[in-house]
């Protein structure tokens, strides 16, 4: 079983990462982690405090010449902007007391405050802030890496941004790694900039969707057998538990507006391939079950609750009207969260493909995974 966790502040020393279950006899590339922190840290519309961070991961345990060793894995990322907020974040005394008491509408700030007993939303907030999403996009990195021993690899590309969507694809997958948003319609992307630089001098915020896609996975993952073992489930819940997301689908996006004989996708055989769909309404999974075909994962991003224009608060010390704090933040995240949703659909199918061919050495899995794929490209009987 793949278990990630962190801990962390957004403004404290670091954020550090556990992953556990990687398998053995894994070659870990450190610039590959690095290269997906970049990828995280890039898109237009972002603030000031991608310009002051240059994420890296320091690998601290797990791995031995240059191979995973089956034991935990530590990383940790430095939080460069530390040296600002020492006085504010120390886990000493503090030098400078500033508690935060006007919650945020829109973030885990009141809500908190109540549940753990705090009388300073600064505890909260440090901790809830997207800055954590940073472990998840090294973790997702490494299950990359496992993934890639298999044929499977991952993308993600910006759909829509402030209601303005797509309409062509008229760039490479290459063009929308470089591109301002990650879209692959460049028309529509000056659009999508306008709008972004108009929230921004209106000191407001958009949302949109991003389309997150696993490319050659195997027919068999997760299951039809337990509710809670279903792989769309597990995906599900990955996604929804990135900050700001607020819904999730799996495959067409419009599928409920058609009927349910141009819904389905019809089944082929060749001894080629095997079973084969012709299309991918279903984006990958049917049953709870991969079915061979992309895994086609979407999210919806809101608009982002830090606003430099802060909403009507209440003081949770006094109870009067204020205006909500105000926080550093950026002005759209939907490139970002694309690639924190990589990383989500990474660790969520490395999870289903370890628990079907085995967890402790990548070689036994690579023979338990060929047999398997022997197995299933041929008809039963």
């Amino acid at each position: 079983m793949i278990r990630m966790i962190s801990a962390g502040e957004s403004h404290g020393k670091e954020i550090t990462v556990i992953l556990e279950g990687v398998p053995a006899g894994l070659h870990v590339n450190p610039a590959q982690i690095n290269a997906e922190l970049r990828r995280r840290q890039g898109g237009y519309g972002r603030g000031k405090r991608m310009q002051i961070e240059t994420d890296e991961a320091e690998i601290l345990s797990g791995v031995r010449d240059g191979k995973t060793i089956g034991s935990p894995i530590a990383l940790r990322i430095k939080n460069r902007d530390y040296e600002n907020w020492r006085g504010r974040m120390n886990v000493g005394a503090l030098t400078i007391d500033d508690p935060v008491t006007a919650p945020r509408p829109g973030h885990a700030d009141l809500s908190g405050v109540l549940k753990f007993g705090l009388n300073d939303v600064r505890n909260v907030l440090e901790r809830a802030s997207a800055r954590e999403t940073a472990a998840r996009v090294a973790a997702g990195a490494i299950m990359k890496q496992l993934l890639s021993e298999f044929g499977v690899s991952l993308s993600s590309r910006t759909i829509s941004i402030g209601g303005i969507e797509t309409k062509e694809t008229l760039r490479s997958a290459a063009e929308i790694e470089t591109s301002p948003l990650r879209c692959a319609d460049p028309q529509q992307e000056k659009l999508m900039i306008e709008r972004i630089d108009a929230a921004a001098n209106k000191g407001d915020t958009l949302g949109g969707v991003s389309e997150i896609v696993a490319t050659g996975v195997c027919p068999g993952l997760g299951t039809y057998t337990q509710w809670d073992l279903r792989l769309d489930s597990k995906i599900a819940a990955a996604m929804m538990s990135i900050p700001s997301v607020k819904s999730v689908s799996i495959g067409e996006r419009t599928i409920n507006k058609t009927v349910g004989s141009s819904a389905q996708d019809e089944i082929f055989f060749n001894e080629k391939r095997g079973f084969y769909r012709a299309g991918n309404h279903a984006g990958g999974i049917e049953g709870g079950m991969t079915n061979g075909e992309d895994i086609i994962v979407y999210i919806y991003i809101k608009p982002l609750p830090s606003l430099r224009s802060p909403l009507q608060t209440a003081d949770i010390r006094t109870g009067k009207p204020v205006a909500a704090q105000k926080e550093r933040a950026d002005v759209c995240v939907v490139p970002a969260a694309g690639v924190v949703g990589e990383a989500m659909l990474a660790l969520a199918v490395t999870d289903a493909l370890l628990e079907k061919f085995g967890s402790d050495s990548l070689a036994d899995i690579k023979t338990n995974y060929q047999n398997y794929l022997s197995r299933i490209c041929k008809t039963l009987s």
